[in-house]
């Protein structure tokens, strides 16, 4: 037997050198924290300075905070399909509140997970089964907002792989959980928005709805503690925003910034520098970022556009326009909205009809205070959305004077050229997108006061009869 020299040398290298096992990935992380029914204007590095958010605050300060990130359609399922295949909800099969995801869409965990990483569903599905060949575990997550299991799943990953771990809480969803983690509000602390009734039962309303969104601020304080212990917080792209506006009249459901407008704030310590930015950006861009953040290939079929050079730069342009959808959620709506600049346009294709949420029903307190103050006449103008029928088919607002679109502008002879702007802008965006407006659409499932309807029945989607599923072009991004 031949002795070999170079044995002990190789032996001791082969000592410092780790297994392929054992080897660092160097492909960062992600966290996708999704929470339910929660307005940017009720966090406090958004501006509210009555709710307790010292976590998120943190994020924000440490991180990137978005002031002009718009969701493809406030609705809870619809938005999360939109979300996780990066499609404009009438291109995804399903587009209305409790559909589900079609197989034969794509869902970009799926490719994290060919490629290697490690991917977790964890807390509120609503997608339908054909989402989880996306992720190695699915977990209906635990306690009252679904978050309860979120550490563990941290710590117990695989070492050898990156991860993506979409974590999506059931907070601020009614009806009103309450538990230890998070701080109960006095309802005369509480910020009340000008077009809902400044009475004693929206603002307990309010108050309740506050503890919830603080229950997601004390989660996301765990996990970045939990990212820092493990010495990865400057490895993991950790992800904040919500699928819909908060459950109020006039919020969730509607495509007012109150509804359609997320938080969103992104962390990465050393990949992302503390910032703000004002820069448009749609949720169906989170896959394309992910996806290109973890030196994966972006499918054809999502129509979505990183915005990746706006983590580099805060003050880059990834898109001039961004749109959003309100389709049936319980009542029957089509609505569409562009918003460029400072200026956001709506068109409702029913506009005989009254535009109500399911929150909007006097069962509900704030619901209920606006429902009394209207039969009393005492309302204001600009409270009285709810009640309109017939509403104006278009609307148009100016959202550095008017945050709240209380001011329709569509009459406004002085913004004609900026409204014909986003009426053609709009028009090309239905062509390329393959949008409609179905001849028998799906009808109301209750009336407002929530009494349901025997005769309700599934009608087809937007967009169906142009096979509108199979359509992979974006519309206009930039101008």
């Amino acid at each position: 037997m031949k002795f070999n020299r170079n044995l002990p040398v190789l032996l001791l290298l082969a000592s410092f050198c780790p297994s392929a096992a054992e080897a660092k990935d160097a492909r960062p992380n992600f966290i996708l924290f999704i929470t339910d029914d929660i307005s940017a204007a009720d966090l406090g590095c958004y501006g509210n300075k009555k709710i307790k958010t010292p976590h998120l605050d943190r994020m924000a300060a440490e991180g990137l905070r978005f002031t002009n990130a718009y969701l493809s359609i406030s609705s809870c399922s619809p938005s999360r399909c939109s979300i996780i295949s990066g499609r404009w909800p009438h291109n995804t099969g399903a587009c209305e509140l409790h559909t589900t995801l079609p197989k034969d869409q794509y869902v970009f965990p799926e490719t994290l997970k060919k490629a290697g990483y490690y991917t977790v569903l964890s807390g509120k599905h609503h997608m339908g089964g054909a989402v989880d060949r996306g992720f190695d575990k699915v977990s209906r997550g635990k306690g009252p907002g679904k978050e309860g299991d979120w550490v563990k799943i941290l710590k117990e990953r695989p070492r050898d792989k990156p991860f993506f771990f979409w974590f999506a809480s059931s907070d601020a969803h009614r009806n009103w959980a309450f538990s230890g983690e998070a701080p109960t509000y006095d309802p005369k602390e509480v910020k009340v928005p000008p077009y809902l009734v400044d009475g004693p039962q929206t603002r307990k309303d309010l108050a309740d709805y506050y503890h919830e969104v603080s229950r997601t601020d004390y989660f996301a304080g765990l996990l970045r503690k939990e990212l820092e212990g493990q010495k990865i917080a400057g490895d993991t792209y950790f992800i904040y925003m919500s699928d819909n506006g908060r459950p109020f009249p006039r919020c969730k459901t509607r495509l007012y910034d109150d509804g359609i407008k997320t938080p969103f704030i992104i962390a990465c310590p050393g990949r992302i520098k503390p910032a703000v930015t004002d820069s448009l950006v749609s949720s169906i861009d989170i896959a394309a970022t992910i996806l290109e953040l973890a030196g994966a290939k972006k499918d054809p079929r999502v129509q979505g556009v990183s915005f990746s050079a706006i983590l580099r730069d805060p003050r880059a342009t990834t898109r001039d326009f961004v749109y959003a959808e309100h389709n049936w959620h319980v009542h029957q709506a089509h609505e569409r909205l562009v918003r460029w600049k400072n200026w956001s346009y709506i068109r409702n294709a029913f506009p005989e009809r009254q535009l109500l949420c399911v929150e909007a029903a006097p069962k509900f307190p704030a619901g209920k205070e606006l429902w009394d103050e209207e039969a009393g006449g005492r309302l204001k103008a600009h409270q009285r959305d709810i009640f309109l029928k017939p509403r104006p088919a278009e609307e148009f607002y100016d959202l550095s004077v008017d945050p709240h679109q209380l001011n329709n502008l569509a009459m406004d002879k002085r913004h004609a050229f900026v409204l014909s702007k986003l009426r053609n802008s709009l028009d090309r965006w239905t062509k390329e997108t393959a949008d409609s407006v179905p001849e028998k659409p799906t009808n109301d499932r209750q009336d407002a006061h929530g009494k349901k309807y025997r005769d309700h029945k599934r009608g087809p989607m937007p967009g169906a009869e142009l096979n509108s599923t199979s359509n992979n072009q974006p519309g206009p991004i930039r101008e």
